[in-house]
């Protein structure tokens, strides 16, 4: 099978793993997802993965705590993500390791690009956890900071809708979905599917953006094929 990107950054949110339960980790969930992750990797494609920790924890939205320490608790949660997903992905028969912004050698790499790049010439998954390692960052732009670190060839938004729409498809029968949209419409537009931040380092840096549902995890593979899914952002 053809692949379009030869290595991709995926963006996985925390609450995706959590499936029906809406909380936590559904083995299940978590399962299926690394299936397709797994197909892709055995494809030829060099994966590497930032998940978020919504599932536990949302540190914008805990209230009398400071941010800073709010966001720290958030990484931590990122961190347990991050390891199930490594060992559902062994489960499977991947290789896989696991690189945290926030140093926990006892059961995790510290992030060093330069061995990330060599996990991946390996042939080996690499997950990275606790975001950026500083508070008052997403994971989203996370996952645009370490894409362009690796030199990504794209950086796959895996999220809850089916792509970029010019409204809130959920509140709005008449939202019309974009097929692809450059940086520069979708800032304008302040469309929120990722934080600002994330788009202006990915447009600076002339990294793609596409955007699909995860609903079926088998996406994943349609988007390494380079099929027309979702919504492709770029300069």
């Amino acid at each position: 099978m053809s692949i379009a990107y030869k290595r991709i950054l995926l963006k996985l949110s925390g609450e995706v793993l959590a499936g029906e339960r809406k909380t936590g980790i559904d083995n299940d969930t978590v399962i299926k997802i690394c299936k397709s992750v797994k197909k892709i990797a055995d494809m030829g494609v060099e994966v590497g993965i930032v998940v978020g920790g919504g599932n536990f924890w949302r540190g914008r939205t805990s209230e009398h705590m400071d941010r800073a320490r709010a966001d720290h608790i958030g990484m931590l949660a990122t961190a347990m993500n991050s390891l199930a997903l490594c060992d559902a992905l062994e489960q499977l028969g991947a290789d896989v390791r696991v690189q945290t912004a926030i140093e926990m050698r006892q059961i995790a790499e510290p992030y060093i690009r330069s061995r990330a790049i060599r996990h991946f010439e390996k042939g080996r998954i690499v997950i990275f956890g606790c975001g950026t390692g500083s508070p008052f960052f997403s994971t989203d732009t996370a996952a645009a900071l370490r894409a362009v670190e690796i030199n990504a060839d794209v950086l796959l938004k895996a999220t809850n809708v089916d792509g970029i729409y010019d409204k809130d498809p959920n509140r709005f029968d008449d939202a019309v979905k974009f097929d692809d949209i450059t940086f520069r419409d979708a800032l304008a537009r302040d469309i929120k599917v990722m934080d600002s931040t994330a788009f202006s380092l990915c447009k600076d840096n002339d990294l793609s953006i596409l955007v699909f549902n995860l609903e079926n995890p088998d996406n994943i593979v349609k988007a390494v094929q380079g099929e027309t899914i979702g919504t492709l952002v770029t300069n």
